[in-house]
């Protein structure tokens, strides 16, 4: 009797342990998410400050989706090679702007969005990622692009290419369990360059914060933190 209630113990001290245990987040992508890493003021950064997660972040600069490179794309440009391990709770995740903006100067786009992913969404790259991540057992919370706010910026033009990459990818999460898409067109409100570095593309300390607690208020919703 005394050896089943001891067991008995540790099984309920082993669980409470284990939902004590804070969430293991991986941050990969782009600049969105890897801007102000230096500072301590990036996307990754707050949400371990806000969610007292543990949080690696393993995004870069000028990171593509399509990347070939086989040396360069190890040290973190190519977004996928980004995802390694199988220890995660959660992959929140940048990616795609690069390969358009960079890839194709958002004009005559369709070839590379459609190697990224399929208008079905049920092909390419980042449906590719999205099941080797899920297959891991981690879920995924893709964050969308931040939208100019109204004014002649380096990004402008690239506002249609970005809706469409965007709205590919919310048809695909919306269809997997375990992938979830979050919006950032509302963000920047008309006028308000604040949310914007001086070059016009990549976003201030301010926007990786906003960004930050918007996404904490959706993982609050799906999860216990």
């Amino acid at each position: 009797m005394y050896l089943l209630a001891l067991t008995g113990l540790l099984v309920m001290l082993n669980a409470a342990t284990a939902r004590a245990q804070p969430p293991r987040i991986l941050a990969m992508g782009d600049s969105l998410m890897a801007s102000h890493s230096v500072s301590g003021r990036s996307i990754a950064d707050n949400l371990q400050a806000m969610l007292g997660a543990r949080v690696v972040d393993r995004s870069v600069l000028g990171a593509h989706m399509i990347y070939k490179l086989p040396i360069t794309g190890s040290l973190g440009l190519s977004i996928p090679a980004q995802f390694r391990g199988a220890d995660w709770d959660w992959v929140v995740m940048t990616g795609g702007g690069n390969d358009l903006w960079l890839g194709c100067g958002c004009a005559r786009c369709e070839r590379r969005m459609n190697r990224m992913i399929a208008k079905d969404g049920t092909r390419g790259e980042i449906p590719k990622l999205f099941a080797r991540i899920r297959k891991s057992g981690a879920q995924v919370l893709y964050i969308g692009y931040l939208r100019s706010p109204g004014i002649i910026t380096p990004i402008e033009h690239c506002k249609d290419e970005g809706d469409e990459l965007e709205d590919r990818v919310a048809r695909l999460a919306s269809r997997i369990e375990g992938v979830h898409y979050l919006s950032m067109q509302d963000l920047v409100r008309p006028g308000d360059t604040s949310y914007f570095a001086l070059d016009g593309i990549h976003p201030s300390a301010k926007a990786s914060r906003s960004i930050a607690l918007r996404v904490v208020a959706y993982l609050k919703t799906l999860t216990r933190f």
